[in-house]
């Protein structure tokens, strides 16, 4: 494996005025390390869980005061770039300053060889990202070092190219950070809307439990020892796929000897899924099947019913994610169980009922996904420019 390259062992030339330069000649790797994050005197707290994919912008932090061990301190315009798991792509520029996870570099630009604007643009490129994928080191959590990288070799155009360049994708990501916004106010009134619509006091529609009404079950996972239950063409639901989705497809299939060899059970399309427990926030979150699949054991199924609309239930329950995360019990990783699904109560409208309801909803759900498809596309359209951009070859 290459640690670094150059533009010369491409056998490359560079258009006028681009120059090769070592990351170390562009970034400062700020190593200020802060060994008791409470008496920091900082505000904010930046881990990796914080920053997302793909986005410079940070729009969530914690507190110095709920973290131990050791962190990093950064200031107002440094790059917090995620240097475990890089191929989650994970860079933000600070706002603010504060300490941020170990698991992070803190980056300052050199300006007399990279615009600061220009260096998170760079940074967010396909041509970078992938380089840090390949240099990381470590099977369970892939990781870079500050040695491996610096060393690394870049072309990067001239400052005033930069200057350009940079002007373009600014106005690209002020319109993708303002169809951000629309889609947070579109999901609050998807909320408001589903709180409104699908209250059975304010509605006085009667209440049932959902055992009553639905047929629930739980499924199984075949056995991992068995080649013979695996890599067939059933599709296999694990937890983390129920996200709020119709789950079309699995990152996983199953055998018919997989599913008579095992607790799982083939469910309906239109199953609604809920998800029992799972790492992170994933307890309670809701999906629905758009495809006959089998279940994980961490998953419970409540399948069609006569009378009533699947999509009813799946946003009724959607709405219903920290009720549902509330009933959970255990110590080490509080749990749902099946009994717990059967006993949840849902109301009872009719079925013309529902449907106005869902129509209502649907109106607010389609403004949503058409704002997130055009931010998608921004984000994707941001990616294009820049890697035309840094297109830095004279054929």
């Amino acid at each position: 494996m290459k640690k670094n390259r150059t533009m010369s062992e491409d056998n490359s030339v560079l258009k006028p005025g681009w120059k090769v330069w070592r990351f170390d000649q562009m970034a400062t790797n700020v190593n200020v390390r802060i060994d008791n994050p409470s008496e920091s005197g900082m505000e904010h707290y930046v881990g990796l869980e914080h920053l997302d994919p793909d986005s410079l912008r940070i729009r969530r932090w914690g507190s110095p005061d709920d973290v131990e061990a050791t962190k990093l301190m950064f200031k107002k315009g440094d790059i917090i770039f995620g240097r475990r798991r890089a191929y989650q792509r994970k860079l933000g520029v600070a706002e603010f300053d504060g300490i941020c996870s170990a698991h992070a570099m803190v980056l300052r630009a050199k300006p007399e060889v990279v615009l600061p604007e220009f260096l998170p643009f760079f940074m967010q490129s396909d041509l970078f990202m992938n380089r840090a994928v390949e240099i990381s080191v470590g099977s369970l959590s892939p990781t870079i070092n500050w040695k491996t990288m610096a060393i690394q070799e870049f072309a990067l155009p001239p400052i005033e190219e930069q200057k350009r360049i940079v002007t373009a994708l600014c106005a690209m990501l002020e319109l993708e950070e303002n169809l951000d916004r629309a889609c947070k106010e579109a999901e609050r009134l998807q909320k408001a809307a589903m709180m409104d619509l699908l209250d059975a006091e304010l509605n006085g529609w009667q209440i049932k439990q959902i055992g009553q009404i639905f047929k629930v079950t739980t499924g199984g996972t075949p056995s991992r020892n068995n080649n013979n239950f695996w890599s067939g063409d059933i599709p296999w639901v694990k937890t983390g796929e129920v996200d709020y989705c119709i789950i079309e497809k699995t990152e996983e299939q199953i055998t018919e000897e997989g599913l008579r060899g095992s607790s799982a059970k083939l469910c309906p399309p239109k199953s609604v899924l809920i998800a029992l427990y799972g790492q992170g926030l994933t307890r309670g979150r809701v999906g629905m099947l758009g495809i006959e699949a089998a279940v994980n054991q961490a998953c419970a199924a409540i399948y069609p019913a006569d009378n009533f609309d699947p999509w009813f239930v799946f946003y009724y329950l959607s709405g219903k994610y920290q009720a549902l995360r509330s009933m959970a019990q255990g110590a080490a990783q509080p749990n749902l169980n099946l009994a717990m699904i059967k006993s949840f109560p849902i109301p009872t409208p009719s079925i013309a009922e529902q449907k106005e309801a869902v129509a209502s909803i649907d109106a607010v759900t389609k403004a949503k996904v058409e704002l997130s498809s055009r931010q998608h596309h921004t984000r994707e359209l941001m990616r294009k420019v820049l890697k035309e951009a840094l297109g830095n070859v004279v054929h």
